[in-house]
């Protein structure tokens, strides 16, 4: 016999899947989204302080490489200037030992003058003696040798005038010769000899042909160690220009997950959800519509025109420091806007800052702690002057070019003193008889 199981086509037993909170599901995620994001605005910020430092160092080194490359430009212009020393002094000695040769030459020519002139005074005597022979001669002749007495006078009168010049010439030479001799003498001996009180012009070239050797050999030395010490610079540059590559492509990484997180909650609030961040788009949209009624009610009042709220032309504020700009509207967001931006400080204690800025990231009218007349300390200004000025960053632009409903960005704000927060910056449009004005932002901490 055989026994049966269970039929094979028993009716199926359907569970139904448990019910979703999906409420608790779209909080949850976009939770997770904001922590992501505030680690990668983190992120960000320490990327950008590394990207600030390797750009100092690139600088650094950079200066450090010129003020080699003017060490090595110093030391090749010293190293022409000593061999054009050291050929100088060649020059120089050659020159010496030719003045020498030259006085030798002289005293050379000198004695041959002596010789000429020494038989001059030979010819004169005899000349002289021939002219009193003639002359002894024509007396005797009588009338008949007169004339011929008076040419032997003559003559013998010119003998005696060219023996006294040739005398003359003689002593002259003598002394030259003696005082060239001398000369000559000196010239040798101080080329020869290697002591002597103060040193001998032989000496004196010699030295100054060891100095500029050395010279030459330390400004060898100098280019050897210049050049070394560049390379040793120049492979450190290159590691900096490396780091910094490799900061650029971290920080697009970084933002990357930054963007992906800004996503997830924008998604999350956009579903109707509530989330942490609801309560302050209702506000800061409740807010922006507020201040979009201001300037239309200005405008359609008289004292506010289109054209002065949509002015670009920013007037510098002069002596200020930080620069602070006028506008032809501020004067009205100065009167119009702070009970709007006050209000939104107290949403929370989470709410550091609100402000309406225009499309070219000016910003006319601040919250009365960031308003304060500026002093004497830019640094204080920069913390305390914060209207009337230009704030354009990543996050401000993104906000004043959104037309979306809203835009939730994350970002981390320089609180001075070396001190950063990682907040939370929400914005809406601001269109004024339906063209865009600009934004509404307000920065809150997580």
């Amino acid at each position: 016999m055989f026994k049966f199981g269970k039929a094979m086509h028993e009716p199926e037993i359907r569970q139904e899947p448990p019910a979703v909170d999906l409420e608790r599901v779209v909080g949850g995620i976009a939770h997770e989204a904001a922590g992501i994001g505030k680690e990668s605005a983190e992120l960000n910020g320490l990327i950008d302080d590394l990207a600030a430092l390797s750009g100092r160092q690139a600088e650094t080194f950079k200066a450090l490489a010129d003020e080699i490359g003017a060490m090595v430009r110093a030391n090749h212009e010293i190293e022409a200037v000593t061999k054009a020393s050291t050929e100088s002094v060649r020059r120089a000695r050659k020159t010496v030992e030719q003045i020498g040769q030259g006085v030798i030459a002289v005293t050379d020519n000198l004695s041959e003058v002596a010789d000429a002139a020494n038989e001059i005074t030979q010819i004169a005597l005899q000349t002289r003696l021939v002219a009193f022979n003639a002359s002894v001669e024509a007396k005797r002749a009588g009338e008949a040798g007169r004339g011929f007495a008076v040419v032997a006078d003559a003559v013998r009168d010119l003998a005696a005038k060219v023996e006294q010049s040739s005398k003359l010439i003689m002593s002259t030479v003598t002394q030259l010769d003696a005082r060239i001799k001398t000369l000559a003498d000196d010239i040798q001996s101080k080329g020869q000899a290697s002591g002597g009180k103060g040193g001998t012009f032989d000496a004196a070239v010699s030295e100054v042909e060891r100095g500029v050797a050395e010279i030459a050999d330390a400004a060898q030395h100098n280019l050897a160690s210049c050049a070394g010490v560049l390379d040793s610079v120049k492979g450190l540059s290159n590691q900096v220009d490396n780091t910094a590559t490799a900061l650029q492509n971290a920080r697009k990484r970084a933002e990357g997950f930054l963007s992906l997180s800004e996503s997830l909650i924008e998604m999350a609030a956009e579903s109707g959800v509530r989330t942490e961040d609801t309560p302050f788009i209702e506000a800061v949209t409740a807010a922006g519509q507020r201040i979009t009624t201001l300037f239309e009610e200005g405008i359609r009042g008289g004292t506010l025109s289109m054209a002065d709220l949509f002015d670009e032309h920013h007037q510098p504020i002069p002596g200020t420091n930080p620069e602070q700009f006028m506008a032809r509207f501020t004067p009205y967001c100065d009167k119009m806007l702070p009970d709007v931006l006050e209000k939104l400080l107290t949403l929370s204690p989470k709410v550091v800052f609100s402000v309406a800025t225009d499309r070219k990231g000016y910003i006319p009218t601040h919250n009365r702690k960031f308003s304060k007349p500026q002093g004497g300390d830019p640094l204080w200004n920069q913390a305390n002057s914060r209207n009337r000025r230009f704030f354009v960053g990543r996050t401000e632009w993104a906000a004043i070019n959104n037309r979306k409903p809203f835009l939730l960005q994350t970002y981390r704000r320089d609180m001075g003193g070396g001190n950063f927060a990682v907040m939370k910056d929400l914005s809406v449009p601001l269109f004024v008889n339906g063209k865009h004005w600009g934004a509404l932002r307000v920065g809150y901490q997580f």
